[in-house]
């Protein structure tokens, strides 16, 4: 919880620390004590380290959003190389090349990340995204039409350790999409893979 608040919601922890540093400050104010005082001040120093430490430490969460910006990125661009790379499971990535080379997209982005669930006690590490996206795309099997579609999207997601390759960054490994399905925000239609209801 304390981790969570550090690296990924400094403003909150910067209030906390704010109002506590207030509190020392008033007491101060009020009893004289030397004491309050320097805990006042050392805890008013702690809200730019929290910025800080926040700034430069990427939690598990934030590097799967960065990683879904990318493949949003990857998708729009047409790059299908790019997309296909944050692929971990060969047959996965074989049915999104499939899927990938029979649209072209005009653009693509992420409206809404409605959840990242990591999967406590998975080994290596796993996650669950629910996202929703909006693309405008034309292609074969849209009778020559561009479309504007929202689309929900599954992803299962693995951390795989760092291969030890030049170029590669980071001790922790990175995250790659073993899994998804797409479909309508409700139901299902003709290009879904999610299961009917």
């Amino acid at each position: 919880m304390f981790t969570t608040l550090l690296a990924e919601q400094p403003l909150v922890l910067s209030l906390m620390l704010g109002v506590f540093a207030g509190g020392l400050l008033y007491g101060w104010l009020q009893s004289g004590s030397r004491g309050a005082l320097a805990a006042g001040l050392v805890v008013l120093a702690l809200i730019p380290v929290a910025w800080v430490v926040a700034a430069n430490w990427e939690t598990d969460r934030e590097q799967i959003e960065r990683l879904l910006y990318d493949v949003a990125e990857a998708v729009r661009d047409n790059d299908h190389d790019r997309a296909l790379a944050l692929i971990g499971d060969p047959r996965i990535r074989r049915r999104a090349e499939t899927e990938l080379q029979r649209y072209e997209f005009s653009d693509a982005s992420i409206r809404s990340v409605r959840r990242i669930e990591l999967i406590p006690g998975s080994f290596p590490p796993e996650a669950d995204v629910e996202m929703v996206v909006r693309a405008t795309l034309s292609g074969r099997g849209l009778q020559g039409q561009t479309m504007t579609i929202p689309r929900r999207i599954i992803l299962r997601l693995e951390k795989r350790e760092p291969s030890g390759v030049p170029g590669e960054s980071g001790d922790s490994g990175r995250w790659v999409v073993i899994d998804y399905q797409h479909g309508p925000l409700t139901g299902t239609d003709a290009f879904s893979t999610l299961p009917s209801p």
